[in-house]
């Protein structure tokens, strides 16, 4: 991996992980599918009129947008909103495990006896968590963002089979456009309070969707589709291990966040689950990074 595309990385996990901070914030405004929309809308917005319409691959783009962005999203942030930022970014991590299986199952991948104990670990770090008291009445919010990451692992093999023919900017630009009416459409469909909240939302609620459409989507997922199109997914994904980091630490600081010792101990299991199979993929292929100063913390 290139040093830029190392750097591109730990931009994308950090800008990702507040990303969850300021959409939990935002959720006290509006409604989470709709909230994506916004996002979505802003996205389109600001890069549609740069970028060249990907003639010929419009209906393979749809699809994409279809599972990476409505389902995916709807999953995810509908079960943030019930559940704390630092935890949902926990459960997010198992897209590293579920990408794997998606590696085995479309891409011919082989699995090893290390990727399957990590997978093992991570899930076991997943148990712990649901398990506890706390986490009783939110299991339903937990099981929404587990199927996201299942879903965003798929996505994942479906922007990989794309190949190089499209920039990240580009690619991430008309998936926007797709995905923002299916939000609408789906926010319409499940929730309610769409009008007030448009009415009431204030600076803080507007800026959170200009952050989420401009920095964390614009600008994240074109360096993240960038970087999937240029190096083998399991190079990319060992950069989603800042992602918690940076997440619990805004979860601490913006809105008083208080991880319980068993969320840590599952949190600790899940990450080394991750690691495990990340760090085997990674030996495997003789591609460390040269940068380890700047590699995420466990």
């Amino acid at each position: 991996m290139k040093p830029l595309d190392f750097l591109m990385g730990v931009t994308v996990a950090v800008t990702w992980g507040m990303g969850l901070t300021f959409a939990k914030v935002g959720m006290g405004q509006f409604p989470p599918i709709m909230l994506i929309a916004l996002r979505f809308s802003v996205t389109a917005l600001a890069l549609v009129w740069f970028v060249k319409p990907p003639l010929g691959m419009m209906w393979r783009i749809l699809i994409v947008s279809f599972v990476i962005g409505t389902v995916q999203y709807s999953l995810t942030f509908t079960g943030l909103s019930g559940l704390d930022v630092s935890l949902a970014a926990i459960i997010i991590q198992m897209e590293v495990p579920f990408a794997t299986l998606m590696a085995v199952i479309f891409l011919g991948d082989r699995l090893g006896a290390w990727q399957t104990a990590g997978m093992a670990v991570a899930f076991a770090g997943v148990v712990i968590i649901a398990g506890q008291p706390s986490e009783q009445s939110n299991i339903s919010s937990l099981f929404l963002v587990l199927g996201g990451t299942l879903t965003w692992a798929y996505g994942n093999i479906l922007v990989k089979k794309l190949g190089n023919s499209l920039g990240g900017f580009q690619l991430i630009a008309w998936v926007a456009v797709f995905t923002a009416p299916q939000l609408f459409i789906a926010s319409f469909l499940l929730e309610d309070g769409q009008m007030d909240a448009l009415a009431n939302a204030d600076m803080v609620g507007w800026g959170t969707v200009f952050y989420l459409g401009l920095v964390m989507t614009a600008f994240g997922y074109g360096l993240w589709f960038h970087l999937v199109a240029h190096n083998p997914v399991s190079h990319v994904m060992p950069f989603l291990l800042l992602l918690p980091v940076a997440a619990g630490a805004g979860g601490i600081l913006m809105l008083g966040e208080a991880p319980t010792w068993r969320t840590i101990g599952g949190a600790i299991l899940v990450l080394s689950g991750v690691a495990l199979i990340l760090c085997r993929q990674m030996r495997k292929t003789g591609n460390i990074p040269a940068a380890p100063q700047a590699v995420p913390p466990d």
